[in-house]
């Protein structure tokens, strides 16, 4: 038994695994963001980013089709649906609401996204020390880049060029 600054992890087996995951949901939980739950997942992507919808597609089909529900978040009325959820967060990265209201964002939303299949265990191994700093500055350099990736997209509130001045 040992401590990584946080929740304690017992490793002593792959049952053991399980226990890890189940030591970090609870450490994720006094953190997160709540809105109105949903009753089931939704994942809110920029549908304006072609880059975006392809990967959301990707990540529904990782899933299991009917285990996500994907929104875009440019979509008049979407984001009214889940107060304290934000165009700005949603333009900084995806967003996951879990059926009980929980949000996770980034990397964190594809994982949990992911673990709501039987194999997303392997998901969780996301939560090993050093692989998440990893990935989610992997994920924000992605998402700080997004319009660039597949080209320009035609939107008509004027977002897509706001990012493609970036550079």
């Amino acid at each position: 038994m040992w401590t990584l600054g946080g929740p304690m992890l017992v490793l002593l087996s792959l049952g053991g695994l399980l226990v890890v995951v189940d030591l970090v949901r609870l450490a994720l939980r006094a953190r997160s963001q709540h809105t109105t739950a949903p009753g089931r997942c939704v994942v809110l992507y920029d549908g304006h980013c072609r880059f975006c919808t392809a990967q959301a597609r990707n990540l529904e089909r990782l899933t299991g089709k009917g285990r996500i529900e994907l929104r875009s978040f440019q979509y008049e009325g979407v984001l009214a649906q889940f107060p304290g959820v934000t165009h700005e967060s949603c333009m900084k990265a995806m967003q996951l609401i879990t059926p009980g209201g929980r949000v996770h964002s980034g990397f964190a939303a594809a994982v949990h996204a992911v673990a709501t299949n039987w194999w997303g265990v392997v998901a969780y191994l996301y939560y090993l020390p050093g692989v998440r700093l990893l990935c989610d500055a992997i994920y924000e350099l992605i998402a700080r880049n997004r319009y660039r990736l597949m080209g320009k997209q035609n939107c008509d509130d004027g977002t897509c060029q706001l990012h493609l001045k970036r550079g």
